[in-house]
């Protein structure tokens, strides 16, 4: 049996699959992370999730996989970039293999986004013989995981995939990193919106200005739109360049926005340094699952 443990910002999720190649659910259970009472409860939270599974299916794990907001540095062995802000600066893995006493596996969520959907979603239900496999979360933040013959590219400084950071325009502005014109900041959701408002006074969801896009109702909608797909295409490229992905995964709430997949990938082939483009672009398929079955993923090997 494999084990893994997906943290998020409300609540803790934990899976137990049957085995990396008959990956059947066992047990899945979830408590919340309540990180207002901090980081010492966080950390027995997870310790009660993991007996809690342990009684539902009479074992305990000998290692366990983690999925967690921010990351891992390797030189100082403290978790860093997390929204949930009391694990930064702290000896998350160390600590937590004190309390539960096992070897922990631990990569940020959006690797494990892309581990789930390389191994058990759309790159296996595709029959896809990837190599190279580049996990897009596109929705409030823009961040990306990387994963090279099946194994989680976390990288020097524990920041592998780390695309949403890369400098893409200075209309994007100021970004809460210190940097200004960010890919998050250019294509994330939020700026996106914020985007449609700078050209109309109004306020409207990435939902709707989507939807009249679509009917050509709104000159402005088709701008923000266009833009989107415009710096999507450009941003990638990079990756695509450095890495030569045989997949890109779209995952986030704008990874449902069809346009990425027709004018945001002609766009990359604009930037892309090759004659064509036949990297595939796909849409995940695990959905919420994801998160925490790439946790578990971690420790298949």
């Amino acid at each position: 049996m494999i084990w893994g443990i997906d943290l998020g910002g409300t609540k803790i999720e934990g899976v137990v699959l049957r085995s990396a190649d008959r990956p059947d659910v066992l047990t899945r259970m979830r408590v919340p992370t309540e990180q207002e009472h901090g980081y010492e409860h966080i950390l027995n939270q997870i310790d009660k999730l993991i007996k809690m599974m342990g009684k539902e299916t009479g074992s305990i794990p000998d290692r366990i996989g983690i999925g967690t907001p921010g990351a891992l540095d390797p030189k100082t062995r403290k978790l860093k970039n997390s929204n949930t802000t009391c694990l930064n600066g702290t000896p998350f893995k160390d600590d937590l293999e004190q309390i539960i006493k096992m070897p922990v596996a631990i990569a940020n969520d959006a690797n494990c986004f892309a581990l789930a959907e390389t191994r058990m979603g759309v790159v296996k239900s595709h029959g896809i013989k990837a190599e190279v496999v580049f996990g897009v979360i596109m929705g409030t933040g823009v961040g990306g995981g990387l994963i090279v013959s099946g194994k989680v590219v976390n990288g020097r400084h524990g920041i592998g995939g780390e695309w949403g950071h890369n400098y893409l325009d200075d209309s994007g502005g100021p970004c809460y990193c210190g940097k200004v014109g960010c890919v998050e900041t250019v294509i994330s959701g939020p700026f996106t919106q914020r985007y449609y408002t700078s050209l109309t006074g109004a306020e409207k969801n990435l939902k709707e200005i989507v939807a009249l896009h679509k009917v050509g109702a709104d000159p402005a909608a088709t701008k923000t739109i266009n833009r989107l797909t415009h710096f999507f295409g450009k941003a990638i490229s990079v990756v695509i360049n450095i890495v030569d992905p045989d997949v890109v995964i779209l995952g986030g709430g704008l990874g449902n926005i069809e346009y990425l997949y027709t004018d945001g990938v002609k766009s990359a082939r604009e930037f892309v340094f090759n004659d064509t483009l036949e990297t595939q672009f796909l849409k995940p398929e695990l959905g919420d699952s994801a998160g925490v079955f790439g946790a578990a993923m971690l420790v298949a090997d």
